[in-house]
């Protein structure tokens, strides 16, 4: 059994932590030995080592024939390629099927989401970020999903610029067809198709809003252009939230549907946007540009360590990340609020609530004013606890 197949064979084993696996493979490999018994001393469950034998071996013959095709990658968890943003996700997935240029995995990113069922207002502000952002030197990543997602994309090429298209299904069955041109055109221009799935997946409904996760988690923040209250995009915006992306809306006309999400967004705290340079110098202020990471003068690559491309990495601060309490904070707003609200809200006992309130004051996230606090600095990675995305 080859390293990549054991990779692929993990990598459909379900409740299987990412960081777990990879000490797994680490030992399976050194001792050779794939048996049910080496896997359990290994720690895995009867049910999890099932998954991992029973794998159809026409789906992973069809994967690693696919991987022998050109600008076509495996990029496992613990490899120099997997994107360091997305590696610190709460589930990262383990493995990534790349079709293109992996190394576009780990430049600095802006995802733009939005309703299928777009309007001409969000048809022309999509193009106008997503040209705004490729001069400003991101990558603009999506879904490939009809409507938004695939207005960015194609706008994003339009102006010569870099695009990552995550799937919800496996790469050899590419979701939506009608977007299959749209695919070919993303890899001539340099861009990726990226999915956690075997290749031969089909586009399972189940997949795509756990998609959105990897779409958001490569990303610095998402941008949501157009959604209903319904919408799908709004999955995307509470994965970046989890993972303390920020978050940015774009206001539409009132009474519009389709604007009723952004609108919904902005007011739990995200970003209000106009235009391009909005999220430009949003994100340059709690963004640093890190050196690459090169090899020891041996050249040897610690096993435990990860090297990254030539190319700089675009990270968040750990002090611009960290929020205390944001339960209670997300419960506070911009106008007077009482200890008793806040404490209702986020359903915790007002003495506790009192507590976490003052260490947010020293924090310098609120302030104490007459009848109760006020929040002054604006987070978008917040939002309210009483309201479910």
């Amino acid at each position: 059994m080859t390293l990549q197949e054991v990779w692929i064979r993990l990598s459909v084993v379900k409740r299987l932590d990412a960081r777990r696996a990879e000490a797994i493979i680490r030992a399976l490999f050194s001792h050779g030995n794939y048996s049910e018994s080496e896997l359990f001393c290994c720690g895995l469950l009867p049910e999890q080592i099932t998954d991992f034998l029973k794998l159809n071996a026409q789906w992973i013959s069809a994967s690693l024939k696919w991987l022998e095709r050109n600008n076509c990658h495996l990029v496992t968890y613990n490899s120099q390629l997997y994107p360091p943003l997305l590696s610190q996700i709460s589930s990262p997935p383990l493995v990534l099927f790349v079709e293109g240029q992996p190394d576009l995995l780990s430049s600095p990113q802006l995802a733009m989401v939005g309703s299928r069922h777009f309007t001409h207002y969000g048809d022309q502000y999509a193009q106008v970020f997503a040209g705004g952002l490729v001069s400003s030197g991101f990558t603009v990543t999506s879904g490939l999903a009809l409507g938004i997602d695939g207005i960015s994309h194609k706008a994003t090429l339009d102006a010569e610029g870099k695009t990552v298209a995550v799937l919800g299904s496996g790469l050899m069955n590419r979701y939506p067809p009608h977007h299959s041109a749209l695919a070919d055109r993303i890899l001539e221009q340099g861009g990726a198709l990226v999915s956690e799935h075997l290749v031969t997946m089909p586009p399972v409904a189940a997949n795509f809003p756990r998609r959105n996760r990897i779409i958001s988690g490569l990303s610095a923040g998402v941008l949501v252009v157009e959604a209903t209250l319904r919408s799908g995009s709004l999955i995307t915006a509470r994965y970046a939230l989890e993972q303390g992306r920020e978050i940015f809306a774009l206001p539409g006309p009132l009474g519009s549907q389709t604007s009723e999400g952004t609108h919904w967004l902005i007011r739990q705290g995200a970003y209000l946007v106009t235009e391009p340079n909005d999220i430009a110098e949003h994100i340059g202020s709690g963004l640093t540009w890190f050196p690459a990471i090169t090899t020891s003068p041996a050249g040897k690559i610690p096993v435990n360590e990860k090297i990254y491309p030539s190319e700089a990495i675009f990270c968040a601060q750990d002090d611009e990340v960290e929020l205390p309490f944001a339960d209670v904070l997300a419960n506070v707003e911009y106008e007077v609020t009482s200890v008793d609200v806040v404490a209702e809200r986020a359903g915790q006992p007002v003495p506790e609530v009192v507590g976490k309130l003052l260490e947010l004051e020293l924090a310098g996230w609120i302030a104490a004013v007459p009848g109760g606090y006020v929040r002054i600095k604006r987070a978008g990675h917040v939002r309210r606890t009483n309201v479910l995305i």
